[in-house]
């Protein structure tokens, strides 16, 4: 109509024209801006979806996160990982472009942390094997050690029964003890009383001689009374004197009881002036001892019993004189008799 008029009165207003093309144009204008928003509208929307999913790809990495963290082996690997898949995703969120990009790393990061979580799985089931062999072996253990306490036990009860026999025992030995050493000293004096018989009987017989006298608990000969100088063999003089000690000996033997142990030590001495011209003798000691068996062989040949009779040699080492004298060298070479236990 508008073409119409416009043929039909080529003067008319040109006004009606411009505004329909002016709401034409308005019109795509407001279909586009519509279109637009549309766009824009899809575009939230997809946007946000993207960054619902981004939230939730971040809840699965802090829980994975926390999960592998729990597994000393790999904790340090897996923070580093995650750090760089979290750098990744802040990344993504300022450049969407790169969105799929980031999402394929993400699954592959994620696809490599399950094999990671089914790998300490793994290790986590053969540690808790050992564990349970370890505690088959603790319990094997306390069972050996229970029985092992019963026999310490056992044991200590043996010993309690074992000392209580001891203490039994060692009373009884001290009982017996003190019953021996007075027995013994009951022997002892009844030998001591013989001894003062005997040496009274010797006394005498053999009179008041100053080269015989009585010296403490012994019976002393000048060895000159008995033998030569540098001689072990008894003189005729001294075979005399031995003769009626043997007969002494000899009664002295008959009176002892059998159950009194005793012997007669013959003890040789002489001074301390080396010996020389003899080849016999080497030393002092040597002629000692020789003329204390010889003593002893006497008596034997008189009849006394061996088994009450022992031969010492003294040498110069006990003096009864430690002078340089002529006299302390008489006195100190010498034959005692001594009747003792045995």
């Amino acid at each position: 109509m508008a073409a119409r008029g416009r043929r039909i009165n080529p003067r008319a207003d040109y006004w009606p024209s411009f505004v329909d093309v002016l709401t034409n144009l308005l019109l795509v204008f407001i279909f586009l801006l519509s279109l637009f928003a549309l766009i824009q509208y899809l575009l939230s929307r997809e946007i946000t979806g993207q960054d619902t999913a981004l939230q939730k790809l971040n809840a699965q990495i802090a829980q994975l996160t926390q999960m592998l963290a729990l597994e000393k082996a790999s904790k340090a690997e897996l923070s580093d990982n995650l750090a760089a898949l979290q750098a990744s995703l802040a990344t993504a969120q300022g450049d969407k472009a790169h969105l799929q990009s980031l999402l394929d790393a993400q699954t592959s990061a994620a696809t490599s942390a399950g094999g990671q979580v089914s790998t300490l799985s793994g290790e986590l089931d053969a540690e808790k094997q050992v564990s349970e062999r370890a505690l088959a072996q603790v319990d094997l253990l306390n069972q050996q050690i229970d029985a092992l306490r019963r026999q310490i036990a056992a044991v200590e009860a043996a010993l309690d029964a074992s000392e209580t026999k001891d203490k039994e025992s060692q009373a009884q030995i001290a009982d017996l003890g003190q019953r021996l050493n007075v027995a013994l000293a009951q022997r002892v004096q009844e030998l001591s009383r013989y001894r003062s018989d005997f040496f009274g009987r010797l006394r005498e017989i053999l009179g008041d001689r100053p080269d015989i006298r009585v010296v403490g608990d012994r019976f002393v000969f000048q060895s000159e009374v008995l033998f030569p100088v540098g001689s072990d063999q008894i003189s005729p003089d001294g075979a005399t004197e031995l003769g009626k000690v043997a007969d002494a000996v000899t009664q002295l033997a008959q009176e002892i009881p059998g159950d009194i142990g005793w012997v007669l030590q013959v003890n040789g001495h002489t001074d301390k002036q080396p010996i020389t011209g003899n080849g016999r003798f080497k030393t002092n000691w040597d002629l000692s001892a020789a003329r204390a068996i010889s003593v002893v062989e006497f008596f034997v040949s008189k009849g006394i019993d061996p088994t009450h009779l022992v031969a010492a040699g003294y040498g110069e080492f006990q003096p009864l004189d430690d002078e340089d004298t002529t006299d302390a060298y008489a006195k100190n070479r010498r034959i005692e008799l001594k009747l003792t236990e045995r």
